[in-house]
């Protein structure tokens, strides 16, 4: 492994370790410890689509002009591991989601830099950047496995952990390949100053279209990442955050074969396997049980790498492919904004609803959940914009693509 290689592959490492050691159990933590309603943790959850929404803009002015993407990288991740030990330590709604929110601004600006520093230090990025990109899956199942295995999932010590690791993440990147601005020097617009340049992309049908079937799929997406925790506790499915790493695990699997399927299939196939994917695992755990169809569960959590690896993966490679260079930084924050930002905030905030609405109450309290009822709506929600995909979607091949399909 190149010296660049490795440096890149360990930055993924850590920026994956950080979001996976306290974003998997949040929901477990807020509605036992805590007593959230299911509301309030879908509004807990949504604090990452705020910051994705904000991103962009952050990522297009100041990554694609002004200052060298390591520093930025090194600045937000100190101070977001400051401002996520004071997440740690609040216990009411009204200062803790405030303060989550300031935390998540730091931190989601991050997810777009460490994709436009890999792609920018690598000739064929759909080659090489899933090689680097599964050392953050890694880090994901690492995180995942010490909070499962201590028992940690109830008690705020997963964001001491990830607030820890963020300091450490923040050090790491003044080591980082140095990476200039892209546009340095050139004229500042208002389009710019906004993050704008990217919207130019949609130009292009099938980009927008490929953006607004993100979108849309994003909404039923966010019911696993905020409440799976939550749900598999409350079934009775033992350590549960390290059981959720088999989906890291079979993660690594399709990341590591994803140039294979991706010069075979191209990009409409793979995101259909993806969607596909997710309709799927949820009408797995609609229909499972931890007893004898607990297998059911284990399967809905290995489709995870199809899952990921086939969408989110595969969507951004499709966008440094499709971006012209000098905005590719703007276009993947674009491709956040829309899908971490405004998809998974209406996510969040519908699956909160959902799962409230289908509570148990016993005494005053939640006493458990009708979870056969809550997953059906995000599978069904998930076919439509498969369907609607399915006939919309008609990507441009590329030259490579075109010559790979003659020979």
């Amino acid at each position: 492994m190149s010296n660049v290689r490795f440096k890149l592959s360990l930055m993924m490492f850590l920026e994956y370790f950080i979001w996976g050691a306290w974003y998997v159990t949040m929901g477990t933590y807020l509605g036992k410890t805590l007593k959230f309603q299911g509301g309030d943790i879908g509004l807990a959850y949504s604090t990452v689509s705020i910051a994705a929404m904000v991103s962009p803009f952050f990522v297009g002015m100041i990554a694609d002009r002004f200052f060298a993407t390591e520093r930025i990288l090194a600045l937000l991740h100190i101070l977001g591991g400051g401002l996520m030990y004071w997440v740690s330590t609040l216990q009411t709604f009204g200062s803790f989601f405030p303060a989550l929110v300031g935390y998540t601004l730091c931190y989601m600006p991050t997810l777009a830099l460490t994709n436009s520093l890999s792609f920018h230090h690598m000739k064929d990025p759909s080659q090489e950047f899933p090689r680097v990109r599964v050392l953050g899956t890694i880090g994901w199942i690492v995180a995942g496995l010490v909070v499962g295995r201590l028992g940690l999932e109830a008690f705020s010590t997963p964001m001491k952990l990830a607030a820890g690791a963020s300091v450490l993440m923040g050090l790491y990147c003044l080591m980082l390949p140095h990476t200039p601005p892209k546009q340095a020097g050139a004229p500042v617009t208002f389009g710019s100053i906004l993050g704008l340049d990217a919207l130019q992309l949609m130009k292009d049908r099938s980009f927008a279209v490929f953006v607004l079937g993100s979108f849309l799929i994003c909404i039923p997406l966010q019911f696993y990442y905020a409440f799976t925790n939550l749900f598999l506790n409350e079934v009775g499915v033992s350590e549960p955050a390290s059981k959720m790493t088999m989906g890291q695990m079979s993660e690594i699997f399709f990341m590591l074969v994803m140039p294979f399927f991706f010069a075979r299939l191209g990009v409409k196939k793979m995101l259909l396997i993806g969607m596909a994917s997710w309709v799927t695992r949820y009408l797995l755990f609609a229909y499972g049980n931890s007893g004898t169809l607990v297998w059911l569960f284990y399967t809905a959590i290995l489709l995870h790498g199809i899952c990921y690896d086939f969408f989110f993966v595969a969507g951004q490679i499709y966008v440094d492919q499709r971006a012209p260079v000098k905005i590719r930084g703007a276009a993947q924050g674009f491709l956040a904004f829309a899908t971490f930002g405004v998809g998974w905030f209406l996510g969040s905030w519908s699956a909160g609803k959902v799962v409230q609405a289908y509570s148990v109450v016993q005494g005053g309290e939640v006493a458990g959940h009708h979870w056969d009822k809550i997953w059906v709506i995000p599978a069904v929600g998930a076919a439509v914009v498969l369907v609607l995909f399915q006939f919309f979607f008609r990507p441009t091949l590329t030259a490579k693509e075109m010559s790979s399909q003659k020979a």
